[in-house]
């Protein structure tokens, strides 16, 4: 028996504890996030490179003039501010003063600190709380208060919470409004696997909530502050046993993928299509993101695309030593590359096939690609414009050098690029689709037979229902 749900108090009014995931580049805008508050929930603006709109209300495509990836990054930085103002305006406006709307941020985007001073300084009234995961958010806490606004880390672990709240977020106590544990092995997106936690065993989320709370309560943090359960969450009355449990406190949940499926979801009808069809197994978690960390989407083409990129990838040495006594012979300029003899046979079929040039990775191996692949890596990596803080495809950092140091990585690619074409209409099948892995339910679930694409509204109120 499904026990429901309470309404909790949230920035002043009573909400219910079901959070909008605030999913990257323009999956998520004013229009599913002002629907979700509507419907009495916390709704979720995506401040990752959201869209703006000229005076006909079409969306300002993000292109980017300058010449210089310093420049560009300023650019970047601009049309992110414009079109998370612009987005929280009218997501505030579609809520009609119903529940709440909060944004999403990602710490390692670029100019992430520059970008949620400009946001919350343009919004002010209208933002109930800072979402922020993807990195160690140190700062977040600090920047939320200076605009008596709330903030929601998003951590992976008890583990990381302690950090934060010892080195910083003690000192802004009163705004922390929610923790969102965000389980690394069923999430969509990025990730915060640890190293020390192995992607192929998943752990049950309940013993790493439990450990989260029972540190929250070390630093005096009442039970009354929710705990977000984000990944996995489809059914609620399959997580009947966290609700209103002593041991884990005030309990919300977080849903990400399913919203994509809704009449409000900016997203493309090809990619709703390709939400029905998803198997079980078909999402993967992998580690291709130029962010560095751990991520999982749809295993599409493009995603199997770059997994037999990198098996296409053999060692070098730059002298002969030990096993690389071999001369490479294909793929590169020069001779100074030795390999071993199993690797030269490799690398020689790989030619074979069309897979003609060599690139180095940052690890001394080479990647064997075809010359158009080559072509626009290459090209990806000189339009680098600085979306992240710091980038593995194209070496950029947001430092004084704007370099990594290491070189660029033919093995990752080029996010924005991705992220903002399949969200435009791109092929579903040949950018990165990211989703959590319960997304093979749009095909089981009931409630999506016949093709049903729910408003948000019914959505949420299926949601109460336990189903």
């Amino acid at each position: 028996m499904f026990k429901g749900l309470s309404p909790i108090n949230y920035n002043g009014r009573e909400v219910w504890p079901l959070v909008e995931g605030g999913k990257g580049v323009a999956a998520t805008n004013h229009a599913s996030a002002g629907a979700w508050a509507a419907a009495g929930g916390i709704g979720t603006v995506s401040a990752v490179n959201a869209d703006s709109y000229d005076p006909d209300g079409k969306i300002v495509p993000q292109i980017y003039r300058a010449l210089t990836r310093r420049d560009r990054h300023e650019e970047l930085i601009q049309y992110a501010i414009d079109g998370a103002v612009e987005q929280v305006r009218r997501a505030f406006d579609i809520a009609g003063g119903k529940g709440a709307i909060n944004i999403n941020v990602l710490w390692e985007m670029g100019g992430a600190q520059r970008v949620l001073h400009g946001v919350l300084e343009r919004t002010r009234g209208m933002v109930a709380g800072v979402t922020c995961g993807a990195g160690m958010p140190y700062k977040l806490s600090e920047i939320a208060a200076s605009y008596e606004v709330s903030y929601l880390p998003i951590v992976s672990s008890g583990r990381a919470f302690r950090a934060l709240w010892k080195r910083a977020y003690s000192k802004a106590a009163n705004w922390l409004a929610a923790v969102v544990y965000e389980d690394p092995w069923l999430a969509g997106g990025h990730n915060g696997l640890s190293n020390a936690e192995d992607p192929l065993k998943p752990e049950d989320p309940y013993p790493r909530v439990k450990a989260l709370r029972d540190t929250m309560r070390e630093g005096g943090i009442p039970d009354s502050t929710p705990i977000v359960m984000a990944g996995g969450v489809w059914y609620l009355r399959d997580w009947n046993d966290w609700i209103d449990n002593p041991e884990l406190g005030a309990i919300a949940f977080q849903y990400g993928t399913r919203p994509l499926l809704t009449q409000e979801s900016p997203i493309p009808d090809d990619w709703k299509r390709r939400l029905m069809t998803i198997e079980e197994g078909d999402v993967l978690l992998h580690r291709f993101s130029p962010t560095g960390f751990y991520s999982s989407a749809v295993r599409n083409p493009f995603l199997r695309a770059l997994e037999a990129r990198s098996e296409r990838q053999i060692a070098f040495s730059m002298q002969e030593a030990g096993d690389h006594v071999f001369q490479l012979d294909v793929g590169v300029k020069g001779k100074n590359f030795w390999v071993t003899q199993g690797d030269l046979l490799r690398a020689r079929e790989w030619f074979g096939h069309g897979f003609t040039m060599a690139l180095k990775t940052p690890d001394n191996t080479l990647v064997f690609v075809t010359p158009d692949e080559a072509k626009e890596i290459r090209k990806d990596q000189a339009d680098c414009m600085g979306c992240l803080s710091q980038c593995l495809f194209s070496s950029w950092a947001d430092t004084e050098t704007n370099s990594t140091g290491r070189l660029a990585d033919p093995r990752s690619f080029c996010i924005q690029k991705t992220l903002q074409d399949i969200a435009h209409g791109g092929d579903t099948e040949q950018n990165l689709m990211f989703a959590g892995h319960a997304a093979y339910n749009f095909k089981k679930d009931p409630f999506y037979s016949n093709g049903f694409v729910p408003s948000v509204k019914q959505l949420v109120d299926r949601i109460l229902t336990g189903d």
